[in-house]
């Protein structure tokens, strides 16, 4: 007789997906090398388990999602439909889906449920903002998130005070959050844009440099910060699904 087939013994791992100190590892290993080079050994090299990328074809989304697509297409992008966006929005995310040859688009609507207990008049973004993109977006997003690893956004040093300490890796509970394009500059979207010809946002052009539910989105005056236009009178400067970033977090990593 052969000898007696060796057992195997399924283990649970208990443990998070990933810790503080792989986020720091990623933001040391890819210290210095540029935004498409790391993306390519991120996607390509599967580094990051299952990653989506989260869009809101805003102002500056055609750039991260040509980035993206240029690597690998199929990559699953999660766009959130509020229900209350612009309707300049809804026809630019279709135009760069069609254009960049998006194979995964997701759209993560609200609970219709949930919508009709807490917001049956469609009014609570008037009362309270944070209410409505709790229902609106974080609860769908979290949803939509529930199987990846990972998620690409991006969301820009630039944009805010609140995230002028960007880091391109973070921690997001479990799951990693990676902005490749933390660092880059009003002017490096630019040459980005006109590099690939790329479409720009409609409402771009008529004063909105930042662009979210139609409701809550309002032109930018010169000088102003680029999301001054988000919820303008109300103290509140993210949505829910990003928090804001403290610059003098002493683990937060240097570029």
């Amino acid at each position: 007789m052969g000898e007696p087939a060796r057992r195997v013994i399924d283990r649970i791992d208990p443990g998070p997906r990933w810790r503080e100190s792989d986020a720091v590892r990623l933001n040391n290993m890819f210290r210095g090398r540029d935004t498409e080079e790391m993306l390519r050994a991120v996607i390509g090299d599967a580094m990051l388990g299952d990653a989506a990328v989260v869009s809101s074809f805003g102002a500056e989304s055609a750039v991260l999602l040509h980035l993206i697509a240029s690597v690998d297409p199929s990559v699953p992008v999660l766009f959130l439909d509020t229900g209350k966006h612009f309707p300049e929005t809804l026809a630019y995310r279709d135009t760069l889906a069609t254009r960049l040859g998006l194979r995964d688009l997701r759209n993560l609507r609200p609970d219709a449920d949930v919508i009709a207990k807490r917001d049956e008049k469609g009014l609570r973004w008037s009362f309270d903002p944070d209410g409505c993109c709790d229902i609106r977006k974080v609860v769908p997003l979290e949803t939509g998130l529930a199987p990846f690893d990972a998620s690409f956004t991006g969301r820009k040093a630039f944009q805010a005070s609140t995230r002028n300490a960007l880091p391109r890796f973070e921690l997001d509970g479990d799951r990693l959050k990676v902005n490749p394009l933390a660092s880059w500059t009003r002017e490096d979207l630019e040459a980005y844009f006109d590099k690939h010809d790329l479409p720009r946002h409609p409402l771009v052009a008529q004063g909105y440099p930042s662009i979210g539910c139609a409701p809550c989105t309002s032109k930018v005056k010169p000088g102003e910060d680029p999301r001054a236009g988000r919820w303008r009178g109300w103290d509140k400067t993210e949505c829910g699904i990003h928090t804001p970033v403290d610059d003098n977090d002493p683990d937060l990593p240097v570029f």
